[in-house]
């Protein structure tokens, strides 16, 4: 995501409250001095305008150009000519997906989907498919070992579960692996899994994981994967292979996944946890302190964000990593920031998950998305200080609980330093 365009997103979002608190003054200068440092580095598109009031408006949902790109390969697949794209199965016309048993640990099937037959599935046949179980659903793309999310979509396909059908699968199947284009080369191959269970059943009210051929209602291009990648909804962006190419049918009984191999978890969905976006760096004594973030919803959904702020002259008990006898308040989370601009006529479409059928989110923050917080902090005496954020999932966990371990997603409390001069 262009931090440009998501600092602008929640300028926004934050004068407004801080226009209710009656400091929007304040407020502006600090956010705008934020966008101002990021924009130096990452200069704003040329998508992004003004609206009537100066400020620069933009959507919740990142536009395709915007995403930020972590992906793999030597060559990166969605740089390769177009020539070469058409030749190894990289657009709409040329792309098949096969569906085959695994040979090491054979699942029993009745009908593999192959090139060598005939059958691959193409992309014809996919969008056939979607007439009558195409889903979309809202979900922010964040890499396990990151915090900043890599941009957030409304994708569109067709659930995993119906092209595995095509196969008639029988017994012997416990895990589905698949794998994308990655230069015929072996070494190259990044490869993820999941249980077939997941694949099959969406617990909890998630959406499916699907065959996603579009973001933000256009095709999926290139660079985010296209013509075909998969999304799984709850999971971080490894899970979510790009330029498929292959389903795999396995009686394996755990995950294989190409990250396993570098000390991840690889089973571990979306963390809740909160960010800044605009602290202070030095405020005056007695002034009000404006700060403000976002939060990354996860699995567990979340309740609430809180904020602190202590003298880092006081010494901290050596049995509270977390920080849980700091001074917390709440912060107010923000509302949706509608329209959503970057879709075709700003609208939800219809029967898109978690949405009601006028294209409002059933509930808010919705799970596996962003949120924007905001909070005014009483002035504080002359002296060096830390300012800390934290959530609260919809289980009463607080953050880096109940998973604080690295491997397993980021969830680490920001600390951030406040110098208040007299």
């Amino acid at each position: 995501m262009d931090p440009a365009e998501f600092l602008s997103e929640h300028f926004d979002l934050s004068r407004r409250f801080f226009l209710k608190a009656g400091l929007s003054s304040l407020a502006a200068t600090q956010i705008s001095l934020a966008v101002a440092d990021e924009s130096s580095q990452s200069p704003p598109k040329k998508h992004v305008k003004p609206d009537k009031g100066g400020v620069r408006s933009n959507p919740y949902f990142t536009p395709t150009e915007d995403f930020r790109d972590v992906s793999r390969g030597k060559p990166l697949p969605h740089a390769l000519p177009d020539d070469k794209k058409a030749e190894v199965g990289l657009t709409q016309e040329s792309w098949r997906l096969e569906v085959v048993v695994d040979p090491d640990h054979p699942a029993k099937i009745g009908k593999p989907l192959t090139k060598a037959d005939g059958t691959a599935l193409d992309f014809e046949a996919l969008l056939k498919l979607g007439e009558s179980h195409a889903v979309r659903f809202a979900k922010v793309m964040t890499c396990l070992n990151l915090g900043c999310p890599l941009g957030m979509g409304l994708w569109e396909g067709v659930p995993l579960r119906e092209v595995i059908w095509l196969t008639k699968p029988r017994e012997d199947l416990r895990r589905v692996f698949y794998y994308g284009y990655h230069n015929d080369d072996p070494a190259q191959m990044f490869r993820s899994s999941l249980p077939i269970g997941r694949v099959l059943e969406d617990p909890f009210d998630l959406p499916p994981v699907i065959l996603c051929y579009k973001l933000n209602g256009e095709w999926l291009d290139s660079e985010r994967g296209g013509p075909v990648r998969i999304v799984v909804p709850e999971a971080y962006g490894f899970k979510s292979i790009k330029w498929l190419s292959h389903v795999v049918l396995t009686n394996l009984a755990h995950a294989n996944d190409t990250y396993a191999e570098q000390n991840n978890d690889v089973d571990s969905p979306l963390k809740t946890f909160a960010a800044t976006i605009s602290v202070p760096k030095v405020v005056k004594v007695d002034e009000a302190i404006t700060v403000s973030g976002y939060a990354q919803v996860g699995i567990s959904g979340l309740s609430k964000v809180q904020v602190s702020i202590e003298s880092s002259a006081v010494e901290r008990p050596a049995n509270d990593p977390h920080f849980n006898t700091a001074s917390w308040v709440d912060a107010e989370l923000l509302p949706a920031p509608m329209p959503w601009n970057a879709l075709r006529d700003g609208k939800i479409p219809p029967q898109t998950h978690g949405f009601d059928a006028a294209g409002i989110p059933k509930s808010w923050p919705m799970r596996l998305t962003n949120a924007h917080w905001a909070a005014v902090l009483p002035g504080v005496p002359a002296g060096e200080y830390t300012f800390r954020c934290r959530t609260i999932d919809e289980h009463g966990h607080v953050q880096p609980m109940p998973r604080p371990f690295r491997k397993s997603g980021h969830a680490a409390i920001e600390s951030v330093g406040i110098t208040v001069t007299p």
